[in-house]
């Protein structure tokens, strides 16, 4: 079994949940795959697999904070999301500021002049690419400062 040193960015989301994966170096994420929500069982064999199969020591899991700080309903999902991860991966997740993501994905993928289907397909795991790509920008910081209070 070899060492487990990749990271594993996620963009949430109750449907659908974007991956990305880093190299083993940690400097560049790239996008992996859109998971499309079954149930938490399911679920958990997909992410126990996943993180095996991918060799993943940490997973950075998108927070939506809203523009003032504040976090909302959609980020304590995120968190207990993440919480989630940990319990069945045993793996250690962090939090980092996912603002503007999707639509930063969003404009990624205009620019490619892809279609509206492809977009879709797609913009979850650009989404988690630069959420992931970002921390890794941010040196890898222990998580969201906000999310301590939390």
């Amino acid at each position: 079994m070899s060492v487990r040193t990749r990271l594993l960015g996620i963009d949430f989301g109750t449907v659908r949940i974007g991956l990305a994966v880093t190299d083993s170096e940690r400097m560049i994420a790239s996008p992996l795959a859109t998971y499309e929500r079954l149930d938490e069982p399911r679920d958990a064999v997909y992410f126990r697999q996943l993180v095996e199969r991918e060799e993943i020591a940490q997973i950075v899991v998108g927070l939506p904070i809203h523009n003032d700080g504040r976090v909302g309903d959609k980020a304590q999902e995120a968190l207990r999301f993440g919480q989630w991860l940990t319990s069945i991966t045993l793996v250690p997740v962090v939090y980092h500021d996912e603002r503007f993501s999707t639509v930063l994905a969003e404009g990624h993928l205009r620019g490619a002049k892809m279609t509206r289907d492809k977009r879709k397909e797609r913009r979850d795991r650009v989404a988690a690419q630069i959420i992931l790509q970002s921390y890794l920008e941010a040196g890898c910081p222990a998580s969201y400062e906000g999310s301590k209070s939390l």
